[in-house]
């Protein structure tokens, strides 16, 4: 599993197996809240922002549209954004980028596509709610200051290589965690 340079590496033990006499298993699990697929809530870059459990199901439940963003070769500014096929209107968005690929690989990679802060600001005016991506980040830290600053919930870690633009049903279950900045989440796609 790829963990941001940094964040606490992901790591689970047996501590307790009925094959050694404790009659039951049990499994510790250790990691940081912006592992694998993740949400961030405000907190992450506002200081006194809300946090995870403050984030409400609308949100992270609902219509949702696969962007193509594959032939995007440098960063999702403004520019870019402008270039790709967008729903007139939309509350969750799913960006398939190039970086996808970075999931085949063994490690960490900074060699990702993601929002600059133009390009974040370009989603708010479509009035996103929700916004997600195909790596560990959904941008520079003026992406996450727009984006979180007007309560857009960043949806970050999906692997969407097997997945094809368009329409789908998102359903986001990140762990309630009460105080946090961000969470592992479960996140599904179906297709309407």
């Amino acid at each position: 599993m790829h963990v941001w340079e940094g964040d606490p590496p992901f790591r689970i033990d047996q501590v307790a197996t009925v094959a050694a006499g404790d009659g039951y298993n049990a499994t510790r699990l250790d990691l940081g809240t912006h592992t694998g697929t993740h949400i961030d809530a405000p907190l992450h870059f506002v200081d006194g922002g809300a946090t995870v459990d403050s984030i409400g199901l609308d949100t992270l439940v609902g219509p949702c549209h696969v962007v193509d963003a594959t032939a995007v070769a440098g960063q999702l500014d403004a520019a870019a954004v402008a270039g790709l096929e967008l729903p007139p209107a939309a509350d969750r968005l799913l960006f398939k980028t190039r970086a996808g690929a970075l999931w085949e690989r063994e490690s960490f990679s900074s060699d990702w596509v993601a929002f600059t802060g133009d390009g974040a600001e370009a989603l708010l005016a479509l009035g996103v709610r929700l916004v997600g991506i195909d790596y560990l980040t959904i941008g520079d830290e003026d992406a996450h200051h727009v984006l979180l600053g007007a309560g857009v919930v960043p949806l970050e870690g999906l692997d969407l290589r097997a997945v094809e633009p368009g329409p789908y049903t998102l359903f986001c279950l990140p762990l309630k965690v009460a105080g946090t900045e961000g969470a592992p989440a479960r996140a599904l796609l179906v297709r309407e």
